[in-house]
């Protein structure tokens, strides 16, 4: 017996078929590849913000000698570059203070705050708060002065009401301890100044996701530090809290898959926080370093009003250690490491696909 379409029957397949690849596209994230830095090897963990309009990519580091599994020293950079829209070219815009990396950075109100961080030598408590004026990056007067404690390797975000928090890290060198120590700062009103929050009621953490939604912060996942037959080891971790100042803080769904130092602060649009890749830890150690296949790049979602997780594909070049900020139409994700000891200096474009 054989059995055989019509040609109206096949144009209506056609037809289905088309509608539901349509239908697949609208609803997947976009992703647009921006100039990459200046920096041909890239670097990771560097300070990045929008101030009025531009993007600004600060400091950083990298093994520019050779890779550390053959001896090379990490060197930490100083140099400020500045991007005016998705089609421009790369800016020279000036120099930190002194070379840093591994800090939090925000954008809030044009301000462009680079939070703690560290250099070859110690981690800072310091704030440089810029803005982007004429053309040119200057010092803001806005600040709210050093954290209580120096912080690098931590996590934070600004919420729509102009609250700014920081949380988590480590105060020192080496990934001896971590903190679970919170810090929030609010631009509004009076001067922004530190005070501290309730400490985040789980494990110390290095490396975690923050968020931030209205009168809500959320933190997901990170490192937390061990000790295992007298040698200090991650632990990739999978929970995520959720703190208000009405409530404080409450834990949500685990994440379906541990991450730590996935791009932050995570987006947030239409109700949905988006966790862009990070490291599972499922290839810790792998030996050859120099054949690690890199980081996993899986696409998770928060859904807020359902407590809910799902997965929403993944990213076309992974990368962990990476800042991100809206930029432009989506979120900018400059640099970061594509792999162990390994930068890259590729700049992405994230716009999350809205919701069904």
């Amino acid at each position: 017996m054989s059995l055989r379409a019509s040609p109206s029957t096949l144009a209506a397949l056609a037809a289905s078929l088309l509608s539901a690849t349509t239908a697949h596209a609208a609803d997947s994230p976009a992703w647009q590849t921006l100039p990459p830095i200046p920096n041909p090897l890239g670097v990771a963990a560097p300070f990045a913000a929008v101030s009025n309009g531009t993007l600004i990519v600060a400091g950083g580091a990298n093994f520019p000698d050779a890779p550390p599994w053959l001896g090379g020293q990490k060197v930490w950079h100083s140099t400020i570059w500045s991007l005016a829209s998705p089609t421009a070219t790369w800016q020279p815009a000036g120099n930190l203070p002194a070379p840093l990396a591994y800090g939090v950075s925000l954008s809030i109100n044009g301000i462009f705050l680079a939070i703690g961080g560290s250099d070859s030598s110690r981690h800072h408590a310091s704030v440089l708060a810029f803005s982007w004026r004429d053309g040119k990056l200057v010092r803001s007067d806005v600040n709210p002065g050093p954290l209580p404690i120096p912080l690098a390797l931590a996590a934070g975000a600004v919420d729509p009401d102009q609250n700014a928090f920081v949380a988590c890290g480590s105060e020192s060198p080496g990934e001896q301890s971590a903190s679970n120590r919170v810090f929030s700062a609010r631009f509004h009103g009076e001067s922004p100044h530190w005070r501290e929050l309730p400490p985040l009621p789980a494990a110390p953490r290095i490396l975690p996701i923050a968020a931030a939604d209205h009168k809500a912060f959320y933190l997901f996942g990170g490192a937390a530090l061990e000790t295992k037959n007298g040698k200090i080891s991650r632990r990739y971790l999978r929970d995520a809290w959720r703190y208000s100042p009405s409530s404080g803080w409450q834990q949500l769904a685990v994440l379906p898959f541990p991450s730590a130092a996935a791009p932050s602060p995570a987006p947030v649009q239409h109700g949905i926080i988006h966790i862009l890749g990070g490291d599972d830890g499922s290839l810790a150690g792998f030996s050859p370093p120099d054949k690690h296949p890199g980081f996993p790049g899986r696409l998770l979602q928060y859904h807020i009003a359902t407590n809910t997780w799902s997965v929403s594909g993944t990213m076309p070049s992974p990368r962990v250690t990476a800042p991100c900020t809206p930029f432009a139409s989506g979120f900018a994700i400059p640099s970061g490491e594509s792999r162990p000891g390994v930068r890259s200096p590729k700049v992405d474009l994230f716009s999350p696909a809205p919701p069904p």
